[in-house]
């Protein structure tokens, strides 16, 4: 499949990792942390603001997954993941961009084999595939993009 594919481990500091139409990728980890004087809503401007400079720096993004997380530490990271959800679902239907959400269990089973996989061994995994994240959330996002061009390439027969 030529399509490009981004994927994001969506929180105050994202992974990403984009996959062009040619099969290579890039990735990285972008933090929204609010700066002192800011209000909390800025991070989710900040936000949108990024998707929409990582779009116009490709060809288009065809397809947009994003770790769909069910269970949160805190009230203030379920805010905050729900923000940045909000904020990437309403942006994907303005550009009229398919997203969707893949559970984080999925996510390790297809990296490391185990569904409750650790921070290092999703890191490691994204080693394994030459990769060198600078934190687990790139290499989260490394991990969907993978799986995400797994389900949409077809078998060879």
């Amino acid at each position: 499949m030529n399509m490009t594919i981004l994927a994001l481990d969506l929180g105050t500091t994202t992974g990403w990792a984009l996959m062009g139409a040619d099969g290579q990728i890039t990735s990285g980890s972008q933090s929204f942390k609010p700066q002192r004087f800011e209000g909390g809503g800025m991070r989710f401007l900040k936000f949108k603001r990024w998707l929409t400079d990582v779009k116009q720096c490709t060809t288009g993004v065809d397809l947009v997954v994003f770790e769909e997380v069910r269970r949160h530490a805190g009230v203030d990271a379920a805010h905050a993941y729900g923000g940045f959800m909000g904020q990437l679902t309403a942006w994907c239907e303005h550009h009229q961009i398919p997203y969707e959400g893949v559970p984080v269990g999925t996510i390790k089973k297809h990296a490391t084999g185990k569904g409750n996989a650790g921070k290092e061994d999703m890191i490691a995994s994204a080693q394994a595939r030459g990769h060198n994240p600078a934190d687990d959330n790139e290499a989260d996002a490394i991990a969907l993009v993978y799986l995400t061009h797994a389900r949409q390439t077809p078998e060879e027969v």
